[in-house]
């Protein structure tokens, strides 16, 4: 059913107030295709959404504001040398439909006795959203599960496969942020786990919380992993149910060997880690130590516990989030030499 002039408030994390000119929920293929059908005849705009952890509204839409809302998930044991590595062993292939909240598919996965997917319990969102940004956490990547998604191109309605390789991952990247951007909806996601786990808990916060409770490495269990990961995330980030926001607003910048050494040198405590193209810096710690933590300003403000999250609790409008974003990149690239670039997409 399309709906006319429709709150957009509900649909966003940001909680942010902004109207479509149209909107509906979809929760089959044939329903999406027929939601392209209405755009295309009244030639409007498409706005994808899902959990809507990932966006940030910055005025009312003037178009189709489609929510993916199918729903499914299938967890396929697969025999020794299924899939495209022959090599594997057994495992089992997870099919879920963009509507699945990831959150729920990781504790599922994880129940089952899976690893693979504990680093990145509890990141906000849908199924449909993950490969966008090749969602990453604690040194694991949606890449890393990764074997092929089904999306739905938006001009002639037609399916098409995306392949691992096709799909471009990179830090907080895919093609469907550069060359394929507006171009398709994402409908299905097909990720596959190894029953060979090893866990991936080298990052700093997660080898505290093993020391503080305990727990010896060789006793951990992709459950134990995840559960650590949920309590480091929920003693840092705010639950967007009660304090409104999108998660990490910026990306952890990558800078030169150069750019590093310089920093380093003047701030020995700078929180970096080593990339393939560089040195991956702490956002967060940058724009901490720039001030910013705890600032409030005209209703919105950065999170007094993690500087790296906007918060909107006094539910402003979209263009008070942006402007503080800018006022921090900006403050951050005067004091450090470092462009900080936004998590979120911003719309329209």
């Amino acid at each position: 059913m399309i709906q006319p002039d429709v709150d957009l408030q509900p649909y966003n994390t940001m909680t942010i107030a902004a109207r479509a000119k149209y909107f509906c929920t979809a929760s089959s293929l044939d329903e999406v295709r027929e939601a392209l059908l209405f755009a295309r005849e009244h030639k409007l705009p498409i706005l994808p959404l899902g959990g809507g952890s990932n966006i940030v509204l910055t005025d009312d839409f003037p178009g189709l504001a489609l929510h993916l809302g199918m729903r499914g998930l299938e967890f396929e044991t697969l025999a020794a040398g299924a899939g495209s590595d022959k090599s594997t062993d057994s495992g089992v292939r997870i099919r879920a439909a963009a509507g699945e909240n990831w959150h729920q598919l990781v504790m599922r996965s994880v129940e089952l006795g899976y690893g693979g997917l504990e680093n990145l319990a509890l990141i906000p969102g849908n199924i449909g959203a993950a490969p966008i940004q090749n969602i990453g956490a604690y040194g694991v990547e949606l890449k890393d599960s990764f074997e092929q998604l089904t999306a739905l191109e938006i001009e002639s309605g037609e399916l098409v496969t995306f392949t691992a390789e096709q799909c471009q991952f990179g830090y907080r990247d895919s093609i469907f942020k550069g060359p394929a951007k507006d171009r398709f909806l994402i409908c299905e996601v097909v990720l596959r786990l190894s029953s060979i786990w090893q866990p991936h808990v080298s990052y700093p916060a997660l080898q505290q919380h093993f020391s503080e409770h305990g727990q010896s490495p060789d006793a951990l269990t992709p459950a134990i992993v995840a559960d650590a990961v949920i309590d480091i995330r929920n003693s840092k980030l705010p639950n967007p149910v009660e304090i409104p926001n999108t998660g990490s607003f910026f990306k952890n910048p990558v800078v030169d060997e150069q750019l590093y050494t310089s920093l380093k040198a003047a701030h020995p405590e700078l929180v970096a880690f080593e990339a393939v193209d560089g040195w991956k810096l702490a956002a967060g710690w940058l724009i901490d130590q720039a001030g910013w933590r705890g600032f409030r300003k005209n209703g919105v403000g950065v999170h007094d516990r993690q500087a790296l999250v906007l918060v909107n609790p006094g539910h402003r409008c979209g263009s008070e989030v942006v402007n503080l974003a800018r006022e921090i990149a900006s403050d951050v690239q005067h004091k450090f030499g470092v462009t900080l670039e936004p998590e979120p997409r911003f719309y329209p």
